[in-house]
């Protein structure tokens, strides 16, 4: 597996060792050993899924402490442009927003250590999301910044997205108390 550190200290983009042969494909796409070795810690204890349509937005989400998440991600049908926004208060990046295009093709994966917002724009129809999480959900801590907040000045590459009533009232960062 290849690393690659991203703008922001925490996440970091996953490039998996792909074996091909006349019959398709096979990698590893989970390896505790491994991924304690490339500095990911946390057991996981729960794994989601999502099925989206081309132009959907999911979040930007979160989970406050103690129920604080980890996710490792990946797409396995389709392709989505996947955002962070470090929400942790002592960051010197705190409000900073980084974005990764993970797809079915470039079987890429991001983890996202517990203190980040997390979203996702499909790119794809049929677009399926997997990720794997470090504590299960609970929905008292759930919290969230909106998606098209002017500060963040996130790039979503469609017009008119599809998003949830639930994102559309969440709060912007300059009104977010973040409990990181």
């Amino acid at each position: 597996m290849k690393i690659t550190k991203t703008g922001i200290e925490g996440p970091l983009i996953i490039e998996p060792q792909i074996f091909t042969d006349a019959r398709g494909y096979f990698f590893e796409s989970y390896n505790e050993e491994k991924m304690k070795s490339m500095g990911i810690s946390g057991r996981f204890v729960q794994d989601n899924q999502s099925l989206s349509q081309k132009g959907a937005i999911r979040g930007l989400h979160f989970q406050s402490p103690p129920f604080e998440q980890g996710k490792l991600v990946r797409v396995v049908q389709g392709a989505v442009l996947d955002v962070v926004v470090d929400i942790r208060k002592n960051s010197v990046t705190y409000g900073r927003q980084i974005s990764v295009e993970l797809s079915a093709q470039n079987q890429l994966m991001f983890w996202i250590p517990p203190g980040f917002a997390h979203g996702f724009e499909t790119l794809m129809d049929d677009t399926l999301f997997l990720y794997k999480c470090t504590n299960t959900y609970n929905k008292a801590s759930e919290g969230g910044l909106l998606w098209n907040d002017p500060e963040l000045a996130i790039e979503w590459k469609t017009a008119c997205p599809i998003v949830s009533d639930k994102d559309k009232v969440l709060p912007t960062l300059k009104n977010f108390t973040s409990p990181f």
